[in-house]
């Protein structure tokens, strides 16, 4: 395994632009740095491989296909060993309705976010994740009824306000 390479000034710049737009060309990125093509694309190929980028994809406005119900589950578990919550963890990975899944501290062990089609089908689901006995003491569901604001990227910026990016 190679160690991570230490990000510069570019390489924060190359992540935002690819942030904000992933198609851009290596060319139409390479301006918006300040580099010429070739050193831009090696910076891309070397981020990729470190895992930096982990992917690039269409964001989807999954709304205008159909209608969906947004629910955040608190969960908690009965018993708060390793294996638990590896048990836990192991079977909601498999769930497609799960696109969000976080371990935190507080009240409830797990926050998780289920896109499905209607109330009936996350009670379907709950029902179906309580009988495989993996732990789940109790849950709380939240339907959510408007997300006024929902960002797709990271304001890498304000994390290295020593970086003029």
């Amino acid at each position: 395994m190679q160690p991570t390479p230490k990000l510069d000034r570019i390489d924060l710049k190359i992540l935002t632009q690819l942030q904000r737009n992933g198609r851009l060309t290596n060319v139409e990125l390479a301006n918006r740095v300040g580099l010429s093509a070739s050193p831009c694309l090696i910076r891309v190929k070397r981020l990729e491989a470190a895992g930096y980028i982990t992917g690039y994809g269409a964001q989807i406005d999954i709304r205008k296909i159909t209608s969906i119900l947004t629910v955040f589950t608190e969960i908690t578990l009965s018993d708060h060993r390793r294996h638990d919550f590896a048990r836990f963890e192991s079977h909601v990975s498999k769930l497609d309705t799960v696109v969000e899944c976080h371990l935190i501290s507080g009240w409830y062990d797990y926050l998780v976010k289920f896109i499905t089609r209607d109330v009936e089908h996350y009670q379907i689901i709950m029902e179906n994740l309580l009988e495989l006995n993996i732990g789940i003491e109790k849950y709380f569901s939240y339907i959510v009824i408007k997300s006024p604001i929902v960002k797709e990227s990271f304001p890498i910026q304000d994390f290295f306000p020593e970086q003029k990016i």
